[in-house]
């Protein structure tokens, strides 16, 4: 499955793993691991996130308090937002 990061998402992304390589060293690739884990599992199981909009899921990343806002199409996988969880809910709809 191809992957794709909508252009927002890749800055939300390389913002965040730029926070948490700043806050410890090594951090940063934790959470990046934590985020392609999360891709990987979507990838195998397109529909395990719950649906938050019709045809947009989402997946929480493991130890870090993100979610990836996705939707499949035909064979992408299109991320839609990297969202902190903590934060401003349901910012990123006009993306979808």
């Amino acid at each position: 499955m191809n992957v794709v990061f909508g252009p927002f998402a890749n800055v939300e992304y390389q913002e965040a793993f730029d926070y948490y390589e700043a806050e410890e060293p090594a951090l940063g690739e934790k959470f990046r691991r934590a985020v392609w884990a999360a891709i990987t599992i979507v990838e195998q199981h397109p529909q395990i996130g719950r649906e938050v909009r019709p045809g947009v899921r989402k997946i929480i990343v493991l130890r870090f308090p993100y979610k990836l806002i996705y939707s499949v199409r035909d064979d992408t996988l299109c991320i839609i937002a990297v969202a902190h969880g903590h934060r401003k809910p349901d910012y990123w709809i006009d993306r979808s």
